[in-house]
């Protein structure tokens, strides 16, 4: 699985990577039956599917596993959409730097309610940007209460963070498609 297309489950279930069979079972259900094709509100093949191979893989002990080392070395990387213009110093760059932790962080506590935060190094790993370039945008979300530290000092997003995600990401193009990555389906993810 290359990274173009690496799917994350994890996300598109809506799961931490912790999560036990039981969890994944009730999830997938859950998933399957409102994106079946045969729903007439909510149907979607393109999803449906990519939930069956979500399942297949997580449900499997063996194949989880060889998809966790997978998991782990697509994470250790930088995610290419930082490394743009778009997230380049200036006032546009660190507006977009802003929305991207926000999005990050939305979808972590998404995914991970038990383990709803992200650490200044996991930021730099995932952004490609040195802590002292991060500081000023950390400094500025939690001045706005968009982000707090809990107590392993790692960042969350609040309640006004999320709001503020949801209201604004309309007008952030660049990072709409780093919010919908798990809601997206990728045909030749599904190929592969």
């Amino acid at each position: 699985m290359t990274d173009e297309t690496f799917v994350d489950y994890y996300e598109l279930l809506q799961i931490s990577p912790n999560a036990e069979l039981e969890t994944i079972n009730r999830v997938y259900k859950m998933l399957a039956a409102r994106y079946h094709p045969d729903h007439p509100e909510t149907g979607d093949v393109d999803r449906f599917l990519l939930l069956n191979q979500a399942y297949e893989i997580l449900g499997n002990s063996e194949r989880r596993q060889d998809y966790n080392m997978a998991y782990a070395v697509h994470h250790a990387q930088p995610i290419d959409l930082f490394d743009t213009k778009d997230f380049a110093m200036g006032v546009d760059g660190e507006a977009n730097r802003r929305m991207g932790i926000l999005c990050l962080l939305y979808n972590r506590r998404r995914s991970n309610t038990d383990h709803p935060g992200l650490s200044i190094l996991e930021f730099e790993t995932m952004m490609s940007f040195p802590r002292e370039h991060l500081m000023f945008t950390m400094w500025y979300l939690k001045d706005r209460d968009f982000i707090r530290q809990d107590d392993k000092s790692d960042y969350v997003i609040t309640g006004v963070g999320v709001d503020y995600v949801e209201t604004h990401l309309p007008d952030h193009k660049v990072l709409y498609k780093l919010l919908k990555a798990p809601e997206s389906t990728r045909t030749s993810a599904m190929e592969g």
